[in-house]
């Protein structure tokens, strides 16, 4: 007795569940009704067990062979995507594209891309991880992530393949209960320094920590993400400067108010980055439509 199971024999009885009865699965499957016959009884000759039975006028599963045919279908289904994942691989399709999304994205702002890979490939698995700071360039470098997105004064690196793909205008702001909303403007760094500011904690994990915007000697309140400061500004827990594309909607609700400091806030360079050597079509696909190249 075998205790192996034929992937032909998962199919057969598959077939044989699907279209009713043992004729219609040997038309589906091109076959003559003998041979799914055999089929089945060398399934049960093999594992010693009734898959159907056939005492009735009609052959009817068992336990035994509906517990086949559920954990077979499972085991037919990781087939097909296993063959079909190798033959994406060979025509050089990753399985998965991991990406970084520098905090200074909105995650929102790239839906609709995901959204139009996901269409064209259904198949193949995205990962985004939100990064902060030292945190993107990190997860690149580490091979953690494929792609960084976003990314502010990356450096040089001989490995790192970048290009500029936005600009980043900042606002400083706070609530219009914050002491600061009547301060006289321009702030001044003392003036500012005297306030709680509120930072997203960089994501790296061996790299040197960053921090964008922050005074010497100023007090801060961390958080995890530009949500989360953008909420605890709206509450008045603290002061700082944030992508202007994060806060139009609180600044035009009221929410928020935009402070002039001395200096001013400065527009940044953002970049797309990504590892020199062969490129995967997925990340590929991303990098043309991110800088609007055409496909290769």
């Amino acid at each position: 007795m075998s205790e192996s199971v034929r992937l032909e024999a998962l199919e057969v009885l598959d077939a044989i569940d699907r279209h009713g009865s043992f004729a219609a699965a040997a038309a589906s499957l091109y076959r003559v009704p003998s041979a799914i016959s055999y089929t089945i009884n060398q399934l049960e000759t093999e594992l010693g067990i009734r898959v159907f039975d056939r005492t009735g006028h009609r052959a009817v599963l068992t336990p035994a062979g509906q517990l086949l045919l559920t954990e077979g279908r499972r085991i037919l289904i990781a087939t097909r995507e296993l063959a079909a994942a190798a033959r994406r691989q060979a025509d050089h399709w990753e399985p998965e594209l991991k990406i970084a999304l520098d905090t200074t994205q909105k995650p929102a702002d790239f839906y609709p891309l995901i959204a139009e890979f996901t269409r064209a490939h259904p198949a193949i698995n995205v990962r985004i991880n939100e990064e902060v700071l030292a945190g993107s360039w990190e997860a690149l470098v580490d091979e953690r992530v494929d792609l960084a997105i976003g990314v502010t004064d990356p450096p040089a690196n001989a490995g790192i393949h970048r290009r500029q793909c936005g600009r980043i205008d900042f606002v400083f702001c706070c609530a219009p209960t914050h002491p600061l909303a009547s301060a006289p403007t321009p702030l001044t760094e003392d003036a500012i320094r005297a306030h709680r500011a509120l930072v997203v904690a960089d994501t790296a994990r061996q790299f040197s920590p960053r921090s964008g915007n922050l005074i010497d000697g100023q007090a801060r309140l961390t958080v995890a993400s530009m949500r989360t400061k953008i909420e605890a500004l709206e509450r008045g827990l603290g002061v700082g400067y944030c992508p202007t594309h994060w806060v139009d909607d609180a600044l035009a609700a009221g929410r928020l108010i935009a402070l002039e400091t001395m200096p001013p806030a400065t527009m940044r360079e953002t970049y797309l980055l990504w590892r020199r050597g062969e490129r995967g079509r997925a990340l590929q696909w991303f990098i043309d439509r991110l800088t609007g190249d055409l496909p290769d």
